[in-house]
C-alpha cells in the first residue's frame, strides 16, 4: 500500500475530514496520513481504541513513537493522558490499549535501527518562555531528526528552514502555511530544502514537528 509516499512532494492531509478505517484489531481504527508497505509499514496514522479496546502483545521491530491526542493510552509501562509524547525503539514490545478509550498520533518504523532509547514525557515540562509569541521545547534529537513541540500566540509566526525535510501536526488551533489553512489534527509534510512559515491562527496553535527525517524514509525489509 502506498499512501503520500512520494516524499520530494508537499503533502497536506486535513485528517478529520477523512473516514475511520478498521485495523485488524476489533475496536481499534485508523486515519491514514502516510504510508509505505501493508499491515507491516512505514506508517503515520491518527488511531482511535474504543473503550476497553486493546491489540495483543507485540515487538515493535522497527520502532513506535506516538502522541496522546485524547483520553489516556495504557500499556505495561503506565497510563499515558494526553500530551504524552512516547518512543519506543526497536526491539520494544507491549500491550496496548485503553480501557475509557483514546487517540493517538502514531509513526511506525521511523527509527534508527540502533537506538534504544525509550522513555515518555508530557509535551509542555520543558517549555520555556515564549520569544515573540512563540514557545518551544525539545522533546528528542538525534543524528537524523529533530522533534519538538510549539505553542503559539495568536498571530505569531513560527519559521523553519532546515535540511532533511519537515512533518507537523496541529494538535490545538490553527495555522496559515502559504495559502492553506490548517486546523486541529491538520498534518503537513514539506520536503527536502522546503521552509515552512506558519502564522497561529485568532486562538493560537499547538503544534508537533519533526524535520530532517525524510532522507532516512524508506519501506520495512519484505
Amino acid at each position: 500500500m502506498q499512501i503520500n509516499s512520494d516524499f520530494s512532494t508537499r503533502v497536506i492531509v486535513h485528517a478529520e475530514q477523512l473516514a475511520w478505517t478498521p485495523s485488524p484489531m476489533a475496536g481499534v481504527d485508523r486515519r491514514m496520513l502516510d504510508r509505505m508497505g501493508g499491515e507491516v509499514a512505514r506508517a503515520t496514522s491518527i488511531v482511535r481504541y474504543a473503550p476497553g479496546s486493546r491489540f495483543s502483545a507485540h515487538t515493535h521491530t522497527g520502532g513506535e513513537e506516538f502522541v496522546v491526542l485524547e483520553g489516556v493510552f495504557q500499556d505495561e509501562y503506565g497510563d499515558f493522558p494526553a500530551g504524552t509524547y512516547v518512543r519506543n525503539p526497536p526491539t520494544t514490545s507491549h500491550t496496548p490499549g485503553s480501557e475509557a478509550g483514546c487517540t493517538i498520533f502514531v509513526k511506525l518504523w521511523q527509527f534508527d535501527s540502533n537506538d534504544r532509547n525509550q522513555f515518555h514525557k508530557r509535551m509542555t515540562e520543558d517549555l520555556p518562555p515564549p520569544v515573540d509569541g512563540v514557545a518551544t521545547a525539545t522533546l528528542h534529537e538525534d543524528a537524523q531528526e529533530v522533534v519538538t513541540y510549539s505553542e503559539l500566540d495568536a498571530g505569531a509566526t513560527l519559521s523553519m528552514n532546515v535540511p532533511g525535510g519537515i512533518e507537523m501536526l496541529v494538535l490545538k488551533g490553527s495555522v496559515l502555511v502559504a495559502n492553506d489553512s490548517l486546523g486541529k489534527y491538520g498534518w503537513l509534510r514539506l520536503p527536502e530544502a522546503e521552509g515552512l512559515v506558519a502564522i497561529a491562527g485568532p486562538e493560537g496553535a499547538k503544534l508537533w514537528i519533526k524535520s530532517g527525517h525524510l532522507p532516512h524514509a524508506k519501506a520495512p525489509a519484505s
